[in-house]
C-alpha cells in the first residue's frame, strides 16, 4: 500500500490511533506505536492551559521516542492556538492537529471543539492562524457537522485545505449525536469529494472488517481507531497489518502476557507523570485491560483500582492478572459494542 503524506511526513500504515482525552497519554502512545499504529496522536490539549504552563497539560505534549509526534490542540482564539502550536512545535511535534470535533459539553461550552462547526468562517480563521504560526504540517479533526441540519464537514474541509491543512479526519457523527447510534461511514464520502488532501475516516472501527468497510464506503485513505483501542493498544497495529497484508503484531494471548503489558504501562506512567498522578492516570487503563479477563474476583479488581502508591498499585495489578482464568473471548465483541455505544 502506498504511503500517505502529511506534508513531508510519510505514514506507511493506514490504521491510526485517535486522540482520546484521559487515554492517549505518552506511554499509551509509545505502546501503540510499538505494536505498529500508523500514527499516534496526543490527547486533546487545551491551548489556554498550555499557555498557562500547567504541569499536567505540559505532560500531554510529550513525544520523546516517537518517530512521528502529533499533538492535538483545542481552542477558540487564534492567538492562543497559534502560540500553543509554536510551543508544541518547539517541544518536538512533527504534526499539529486542531480539534474541531470534540462533543464534550465543557469543550463546546467554551466555543471550542465541535462548536467551531457552527461558524465555518471563524474556524477557517483559526486554521489560517495556526498554519502561519508553524513550519510543521497542520491537520484538522472534525465531525459531519454540529447537528443534522448543519452537515457542513465538506465545506469546512474545503476551507481547511484552502488555508493549507494537509489532512482531515472526519468522525461519522454530528456533535449532537455525541457517541450515540452508529457512525455514518457513507456520509464521510462527501468530504472525500470535496478535498484532494488525505482523508481519514473515524467512528466505530473495532476490527479489520470494520476498517475495510469504512474505507470502501467513505473513500478515505486511512482509518482512525478510538475507543475500541482502550485496553487494546495493539489494535491499530493489528488492523493496519491486516490492511497491508503483512504479519500481525505479537499481541498478548494469555493473562500473564497482558499483565506484563499492563505492568509496563504502569511503570512508564509513573516515570512520566510521577507517583501520584501516574497511578491515578493508570486506573482507567487497568479497568480496560481487566475487562479482557475472565474469572477475576471483584474484590481483587477493586483493590487494584483503588491502590494509592506505585508499590501498592503494582502488587494489586499483578494480583488481578494472576487471578484471571483466561482471556475472555468476548472482549473483542465488548470493545465493538463500546465503540458503538
Amino acid at each position: 500500500m502506498d504511503a500517505i503524506f502529511v506534508g513531508p511526513v510519510a505514514l506507511t500504515r493506514k490504521a491510526l490511533l485517535a486522540p482520546m482525552s484521559g487515554i492517549s497519554d505518552w506511554p499509551f502512545r509509545q505502546i501503540a506505536h510499538r505494536f505498529g499504529a500508523g500514527l499516534v496522536v496526543s490527547e486533546m490539549v487545551a491551548s489556554d492551559r498550555l499557555l498557562a504552563r500547567e504541569t499536567e497539560t505540559r505532560l500531554k505534549i510529550e513525544g520523546r521516542g516517537l518517530p512521528v509526534h502529533a499533538v492535538q490542540l483545542a481552542g477558540c482564539r487564534a492567538e492562543d492556538l497559534s502560540e500553543a502550536a509554536r510551543i508544541a512545535e518547539a517541544a518536538g511535534a512533527h504534526i499539529i492537529d486542531i480539534n474541531m470535533g470534540c462533543p464534550a459539553k465543557r469543550v463546546v461550552g467554551g466555543c471550542a471543539g465541535s462548536a467551531l462547526m457552527r461558524d465555518v468562517d471563524h474556524a477557517a480563521s483559526l486554521i489560517a492562524a495556526t498554519v502561519r504560526a508553524v513550519s510543521v504540517p497542520v491537520t484538522v479533526k472534525m465531525r459531519l457537522g454540529y447537528d443534522r441540519s448543519m452537515l457542513n464537514a465538506p465545506e469546512l474541509a474545503r476551507r481547511a485545505e484552502a488555508e493549507g491543512v494537509r489532512l482531515v479526519t472526519v468522525h461519522g457523527r454530528t456533535r449532537c449525536q455525541k457517541y450515540r447510534g452508529r457512525a455514518d461511514w457513507a456520509a464521510i464520502r462527501r468530504v472525500r469529494e470535496a478535498v484532494s488532501i488525505p482523508l481519514v475516516a473515524n467512528g466505530d472501527v473495532a476490527t479489520a472488517q470494520d476498517a475495510r468497510a469504512i474505507l470502501r464506503l467513505s473513500g478515505a485513505d486511512a482509518v482512525m481507531i478510538g475507543r475500541a483501542a482502550l485496553g487494546a493498544p495493539w489494535l491499530p497495529g493489528e488492523v493496519g497489518a491486516d490492511l497491508a497484508g503483512t504479519a500481525p503484531p505479537d499481541v498478548p494471548q494469555t493473562p500473564a502476557a497482558l499483565g506484563a503489558l499492563a505492568a509496563e504501562h504502569l511503570e512508564r506512567l509513573v516515570d512520566h507523570a510521577g507517583p501520584q498522578l501516574g497511578v491515578r492516570l493508570f486506573r482507567k487503563h487497568l479497568a480496560a485491560y481487566a475487562e479482557r479477563l475472565a474469572g477475576v474476583p471483584e474484590n481483587v479488581r477493586r483493590a487494584a483500582l483503588t491502590a494509592e502508591g506505585p508499590g501498592e498499585a503494582s502488587r494489586a495489578t499483578a494480583a488481578v492478572f494472576s487471578a484471571a482464568d483466561r482471556l475472555d473471548p468476548r472482549a473483542q465483541d465488548a470493545a465493538r459494542m463500546a465503540a458503538a455505544a
